[in-house]
């Protein structure tokens, strides 16, 4: 789980022992669903709210959750047979896990920095985390730049799933280059909304999803619109207001035109998935530039999408329709 070479006990303290320990075991039991993963940012975010990151995360992790039981509800079991939305659904999590496994031992170490008043991030070594993370952690700590951190996390984690999830050979070769997630992909994929009680939603869409800058650069335009768009109280209103089930209904249910629901809740929908790391993880991180990451995010005019997603699902339940009749002769 560690690497070998820097978890030694004869090399930590017994103070340090009991903190890594604690971390994992917080962090394991905190990571068993989507659901869990998605109320452990929020939470955070709320005692820690400069940790502006765990907001974001908490939102995209709702998305991720909306997309895996989308898989299991009324029109996507129609369109895809069991095995694509199988292999759809182990994306997401195995993306969702794969982020939460690295990123809340980070956001444990500053809590606990924050407790005893003291820096802790030699921790994050025992971690596996990027020597990138360090860097910015310390950098942090001494700067307390808020916006900073929350790009440098963008881009950590999408570092951090891009070789073990998006360019993992079974994964490309049976997902993002199979027909169903080019489907999917036609029908929102791609795209990571943020509701309101007003049934209103905002959100941005990514091409090209495999490219690690499309993905830092939609993070970052996510991160705009949550903070700096001026609807920041309507999105925490909405996260205070609404559990995460997983289920698009979380904020079906406020659109005007009332809806019923079409999407089960994910914890009745999906058993609990075991995951185990493919051997030492490895530090993405080598010291290349990173500088262009960090540059300021180009802001579409339009990101209230409301009517256009709605077309979007319209038009995925056309679709459905007309496969069901030609496949019925």
């Amino acid at each position: 789980m560690f690497n070998k070479s820097r978890t030694n006990k004869n090399n930590m303290d017994l103070d340090d022992q009991k903190l890594v320990s604690e971390i994992l075991q917080i962090t394991k039991t905190k990571n068993i669903d989507n659901i869990s993963r998605t109320k452990a940012y929020e939470e955070f975010y709320f005692k820690h709210p400069e940790i502006k990151w765990s907001f974001l995360a908490s939102m995209v992790s709702r998305n991720a959750g909306w997309s895996m039981t989308d898989l299991q509800g009324r029109w996507f079991r129609k369109a895809l047979n069991q095995e694509k939305r199988s292999l759809l659904f182990m994306t997401y999590e195995r993306a969702n896990w794969t982020i939460f496994y690295d990123a809340f031992p980070q956001l444990l170490i500053y809590q606990l920095s924050k407790k005893l008043n003291k820096p802790l991030f030699h921790l994050l070594s025992y971690f596996q985390v990027s020597k990138f993370m360090e860097k910015e952690w310390w950098l942090f700590w001494e700067k307390r730049q808020k916006d900073r951190l929350m790009t440098a996390l963008i881009i950590n984690e999408q570092n951090v799933i891009h070789h073990p999830v998006i360019m993992n050979e079974t994964y490309r070769r049976l997902v993002f280059k199979s027909a169903s997630y080019k489907f999917q992909d036609l029908f929102h994929f791609s795209t990571v909304i943020f509701p309101t009680l007003h049934g209103k939603l905002f959100g941005f869409s990514v091409y090209n999803f495999e490219k690690l800058t499309n993905r830092v650069e939609l993070g970052k335009r996510l991160g705009w619109l949550l903070f700096d768009s001026g609807m920041y109280q309507h999105f925490e209103t909405f996260a205070r207001t609404v559990p995460h089930t997983g289920s698009r209904y979380d904020y079906e249910k406020y659109f005007a035109d009332k809806r019923k629901r079409e999407t089960p809740l994910l914890r009745t929908a999906y058993p609990i998935i075991p995951h185990t790391l493919d051997g030492l993880r490895k530090d993405w991180f080598h010291g290349q530039n990173t500088k262009h990451l960090f540059k300021k995010r180009k802001i579409p005019k339009n990101y209230e999408i409301t009517d256009w997603f709605k077309h979007k699902q319209d038009q995925l339940h056309l679709f459905t329709v007309l496969q069901e009749y030609w496949r019925n002769g």
